[in-house]
């Protein structure tokens, strides 16, 4: 984000335009109880980290030996349902795989609903770690196919999913929904210039932000040490900003550039894992994400996994979608909020086939 004035007050405007609409605004996917299938709320642990976790597994009433998925969130601590905005586009992907035979673990993050730990001082280490309890936990459910058991990562999800896969041999195959294919710090420029060209913030601010937060990525990447890079992220942004910002704005900033898992997201380049990865690989993307553009990203991860000898990937870019995989005008994070759509029935569409093509 261009943190000047003009860019500040955008900001603004766009998240209370969202909130006074999204209230208004129905959400006509969401299912509703009783469900036609089996839905248990469960608990098991992380061992590594010694934490409990939490969650919802379905499976169909009828049947046994079921393939199952696990859904792992994006950024940011989210339940089991990834609500945002009243959406909850995890518990709609989840009933319509469930009814569909496939069963599906959706789980609390850490911090979240009734999931131990603390989020923002956790590495991608710990959410790859929660990822694998989950899928040894679903290896231990005597309803499910042991050797049918996927991942389908959203955003964040999807660059955590190739590192379980890459060291997990047992992962069956892998759903990138959004997963991004280069460098975080390239990636989160990126984003940044897009969204705000959408918004209508001139090139020159543009041009101005991109410099600004580069320098605050290139400390990141440099970086070893949380509290002291939080001192030096402090010092830059006052010599940036201090001029348009208060101080308390300037150190939760730094805070939160410092928290563990977001430097290790902006240092990751998620070629280490994909170049690793040996099972089936669907990745989509939609035409109008505007946080992880489809064009280099679904290039990026589709070369990769070829140029490493995995010749069973399929990639989409949907049409229309943006990052949520709602059908939209802009792609604009503002418009999440304002449309009924949760999650597109042809992008669930295409997930339910290819994942049947490979367990039935």
């Amino acid at each position: 984000m261009n943190l000047n004035k003009k860019t500040i007050s955008l900001f603004l405007l766009l998240i209370s335009t969202s909130l006074c609409l999204f209230a208004q605004t129905k959400r006509p996917q969401e299912p509703k109880e009783p469900f036609d299938y089996v839905s248990e709320n469960v608990v098991f642990e992380n061992k590594v980290d010694h934490i409990s976790l939490a969650g919802t597994l379905s499976y169909p009433k009828k049947g046994s030996n079921f393939p199952a998925v696990i859904l792992i969130s994006g950024s940011g601590p989210q339940d089991r349902n990834s609500e945002l905005l009243k959406h909850k586009p995890f518990l709609v992907i989840s009933d319509y795989l469930t009814n569909n035979g496939i069963a599906v673990l959706r789980v609390d993050d850490r911090e979240t609903g009734e999931s131990q730990g603390s989020y923002n001082d956790t590495g991608l280490d710990g959410f790859v770690n929660d990822t694998e309890s989950a899928f040894q936990y679903l290896k231990s459910r005597k309803e499910l196919n042991h050797s049918q058991i996927g991942l389908i990562g959203h955003s964040l999800g999807g660059v955590i999913a190739p590192i379980v896969a890459s060291e997990n041999e047992g992962v069956a195959f892998i759903v990138l929904l959004a997963g991004s294919g280069i460098r975080g710090d390239q990636l989160m420029l990126l984003q940044k210039e897009l969204i705000e060209r959408k918004a209508g913030v001139p090139e020159f601010g543009i041009a101005q932000g991109q410099n600004n937060m580069k320098g605050a990525y290139d400390l990141i990447i440099k970086s070893e040490d949380r509290v002291q890079l939080q001192g030096e992220l402090k010092d830059y942004f006052t010599k940036v900003f201090g001029a348009m910002l208060p101080e308390n704005q300037i150190n939760t900033l730094s805070e939160q550039m410092s928290w563990p898992w977001l430097t290790d997201f902006i240092k990751f380049d998620p070629q280490t894992a994909l170049s690793k990865t040996t099972c089936s690989v669907l990745a989509l993307n939609g035409s109008n994400d505007l946080q992880v553009p489809p064009k280099e990203n679904l290039a990026a991860i589709e070369k990769i996994l070829h140029e490493n000898g995995n010749k069973n990937v399929t990639v989409f870019e949907l049409e229309k979608l943006n990052h949520l995989f709602q059908e939209s005008e802009t792609g604009l994070p503002n418009e999440y909020g304002t449309i009924e759509q949760t999650f597109s029935p042809q992008a669930m569409t295409i997930v339910l086939d290819w994942i049947k093509e490979r367990t039935e």
